[in-house]
């Protein structure tokens, strides 16, 4: 049997050498084919004699088997190798987006709550978050709102017909300020956080939609004055809208949760039909806008959330994020944020990869 053995390790080099899969192929062909040594070689065992087939069977099928297994394990090599070749060729980055398909974009809503949350974050703020389904004691009655509050009424409140276990009414929350109740509750004083979110009312226009988001902040600290309040939010406006020349103007409001109370204006002038926030507000060319209400916290307020009235006094204040989109960069339809049309999106839109910093600037658009 030496002819089958110096054929075996003829035919085992060259499957070793073959370097494709079509070299392969025409090595099996030339032992395990039909009319391959190796076949032919076993189509022998019927003219033997049964001594000679005795000594020559476990030669051809040991070679028989090493062949295949060889032939096996070589495929398996060059498929793999094949494989890594045409994935190093055909390699994606998927770190970067498609630039031949249409690029997904971020919302304006979602992108200023990322320069709201860096602004003050830099000034010391927290990101508190709390329920979208509250109870009307948070919602109302901690804030000081008694029970004959035209806010509570049906046709501004969405109600849910199930009560708590307590018996307390279940609402859509009507502002964020239930977060500052829960954060005071949870931390107790001092604190300073920020807490944006969405919001419901009943009321559908131009300007107002049934869910919008807002923005609470809160202080609580001590020695507390309206002072902090004027120069956290002049700040603010200044980091925001990326302009010195911001002006604020508080006058004298009411809201049940602070006292004293005051509406937030801001200076604007108008420049093509849209409105441009800077300078003072006056009689050339210039106006107040109302953009916010604040105040310091009530002492009732802060009793309801377990802080003492006597030792720590505080700040609050609440913006529409929505409405502080529309006027930087240029919306004038509050509804065109809900309505999901796509060229919209991929007008006002930012790119994933537009992050706000304070280095870079909260605003740069991509």
């Amino acid at each position: 049997m030496t002819y089958i053995t110096s054929q075996t390790e003829a035919a085992l080099a060259a499957i070793a050498a073959a370097d494709s899969l079509d070299a392969l192929e025409a090595e099996r062909l030339e032992t395990l084919g039909k009319k391959g040594w190796v076949s032919l070689a076993l189509k022998t065992l019927g003219g033997m004699t049964p001594e000679e087939r005795t000594a020559a069977a476990p030669a051809i099928q040991s070679a028989r088997t090493a062949i295949a297994d060889a032939l096996d394990a070589k495929k398996t090599a060059l498929e793999a190798a094949e494989l890594e070749a045409r994935l190093e060729q055909e390699r994606i980055d998927l770190t970067l987006p498609a630039l031949a398909a249409p690029r997904g974009s971020v919302h304006p809503v979602s992108q200023v709550m990322d320069e709201l949350a860096e602004i003050f974050a830099d000034l010391g703020f927290a990101v508190a978050t709390g329920p979208e389904i509250e109870d009307d004691w948070h919602n109302f009655t901690a804030l000081n709102m008694d029970e004959t509050h035209p806010a509570r009424a049906m046709h501004d409140t969405f109600y849910f017909p199930d009560k708590t276990a307590d018996g307390k009414d279940i609402l859509l929350r009507t502002h964020t300020s239930p977060v500052q109740i829960r954060s005071m509750l949870d931390q107790g004083a001092p604190i300073r956080i920020i807490a944006p979110g969405r919001v419901y009312r009943s009321d559908s226009d131009a300007t107002h939609t049934p869910m919008f988001h807002q923005v609470e902040g809160l202080v609580i600290d001590k020695d507390i004055h309206l002072g902090h309040l004027k120069w956290t939010l002049e700040t603010f406006f200044k980091a925001f809208f990326e302009r010195e020349d911001i002006v604020l103007r508080l006058r004298p409001s009411y809201f049940p949760f602070t006292e004293p109370s005051v509406e937030v204006d801001v200076g604007y002038s108008t420049e093509g039909g849209r409105r441009i926030v800077g300078g003072h507000g006056d009689a050339n060319g210039h106006a107040w806008m109302e953009i916010g209400g604040s105040g310091m916290v009530n002492a009732r307020v802060l009793e309801f959330a377990g802080v003492d009235p006597a030792e720590y006094q505080g700040f609050a204040f609440g913006l529409g994020i929505d409405r502080i989109a529309m006027l930087k960069y240029g919306m004038n339809d509050l509804r065109a944020f809900f309505d999901g049309d796509p060229r919209w999106l991929a007008h006002y839109g930012f790119s994933p990869f537009d992050q706000p910093t304070l280095s870079a600037g909260v605003g740069a658009r991509a």
